[in-house]
Order: C-alpha cells, then structure tokens, then sequence
C-alpha cells in the first residue's frame, strides 16, 4: 500500500497523531478510536495492523499489552517527496512570517508610545 493511501484514512492519521505523543496500548488507542469515529475494535484493530503492515508503526508486547509506538522511516520518505514542493509554499509562510513580525513591532511600538 502507497505512503498516502495509508495516510489517506483519517482513521490512521488519528492514531499516528496520538502515537505521535509517545507509545500507547492498542486499549489506549482503540478506546479513543472508538470514541472519535464510534468505530468497532475489530476495525481500530484492522487500522493498526495496516499501520504495521506499512511500516508506519511498530509494536512491542509488554505481557498481554500491546505497546503501539511511530516508526519515523515511512515519514522521512513522505517528507522527502514533499520537498520538491516545498518551492510552492516557503516563500508565501516566510513572507507570512515577516509580516507578523511587522505587525508585533508596530503594535510594540504603539504601545511604548502610549500614556497610560
């Protein structure tokens, strides 16, 4: 299965958010699943085993748990993909940056010339 494909389901994208945070059980994770998209645990469980499959996460048995954590590979390439788009957008979010930074100086400014 391709990179985006997996990262297509808003399901999976929502457990790569929360593993993102750092290693959950599949209860953990499932019991959120569940609660944002009322989804069965067999299903979470289908959407976890797709992440594995696709190398996006790994798991590790802690006695009968399940420790789900991110394996950061698969996005490395993702964002090696993207890079060669990078071109499109860094220039607008820099020209945002600057002026922003504009806009915090001049509002420093009006509010060091004020009288309180």
């Amino acid at each position: 299965m391709h990179a985006f494909d997996v990262l297509g389901d808003p399901v999976r994208r929502r457990i790569l958010e929360l593993l993102a945070d750092g290693e959950r059980s599949s209860g953990e994770v499932t019991a959120v699943v569940r609660e944002e998209f009322g989804i069965s645990q067999p299903a979470v469980s289908q959407h976890l085993k797709v992440l594995r499959d696709s190398g996006f996460a790994v798991v590790r048995a802690e006695g009968t748990r399940r420790l789900y954590a991110v394996d950061a590979a698969p996005l490395r390439e993702i964002d090696a993909w993207l890079d060669r788009f990078r071109r499109f957008w860094t220039p607008h979010l820099d020209a945002l940056a600057t002026e922003i930074a504009r806009g915090r100086r001049a509002r420093r400014n009006d509010d060091s010339g004020s009288e309180p």
